[in-house]
């Protein structure tokens, strides 16, 4: 089952997700992050343009071991899903209702990751040598934005702002991503509670069922 709130181009998506020019004198570990992966994600898309119509597996577990560290997946998906992943609802659940709900994430984690990555590694392939310009980062201590403009396949710059935000230990990870206005996180959870209504709460059927929400930043913008 889909639910497609806004079509989107794959390739958009992903370009702006990662993509990043070189800092500049206002170095940020956010920006550091996403400048160390950009450069080994080109890396290799430049090689994979070789051999991903006969190895696209090949070519899916290279960028997912890159992207990896980048990405918060299991934080992105507990907000996906909303009040049914909410610290309010693990604490009204026994022992038993804890781990199943554990369980749910933890697939539910694993099924984003998986088609993300893979829609994303497509959308990449189609994006070499578009101009892009990446803002310092601004917000506050733990939680920061970046802007981006790419200047892409029209007269107007897609523009994207990426929410970084710290963890406990000191990692910066990418929570989520807004795109042309097109909040990414509130699109996913907008499917998410539709179609646990479709389920009458059936957190199993639903994940079973997920399929990534395709997004259309020109029809956003």
């Amino acid at each position: 089952m889909s639910y497609v709130v806004h079509k989107v181009s794959a390739n958009v998506v992903w370009l702006l997700l990662l993509v990043a020019m070189p800092l500049s004198s206002q170095e940020h570990p956010a920006y550091d992050l996403v400048q160390d992966t950009t450069a080994r994600v080109m890396e290799v898309v430049l090689v994979a343009e070789d051999y991903v119509d006969e190895e696209p597996e090949r070519y899916y577990a290279q960028i997912q071991a890159l992207l990896d560290p980048l990405i918060d997946y299991r934080g992105f998906a507990r907000k996906v899903m909303g009040p049914y992943a909410s610290s309010k609802r693990y604490r009204s659940l026994d022992e038993a209702g804890r781990e199943q709900l554990s369980s749910q994430l933890d697939r539910f984690t694993e099924a984003m990751r998986s088609s993300l990555v893979r829609t994303y590694s497509k959308g990449l392939l189609a994006f070499g040598g578009s101009r892009i310009e990446l803002e310092p980062a601004a917000g506050e201590e733990r939680r920061v934005s970046l802007r981006q403009l790419v200047f892409a396949d029209r007269s107007v710059p897609y523009e994207v702002l990426y929410q970084m935000g710290q963890t406990k230990n000191g990692e910066w990870k990418l929570l989520n991503v807004i795109i042309e206005s097109v909040n990414l996180g509130e699109v996913y959870r907008d499917q998410f509670l539709a179609s646990a209504r479709d389920y009458d709460g059936d957190l199993d059927a639903v994940i079973d069922n997920w399929a990534i929400v395709v997004v259309d930043v020109d029809e956003a913008s």
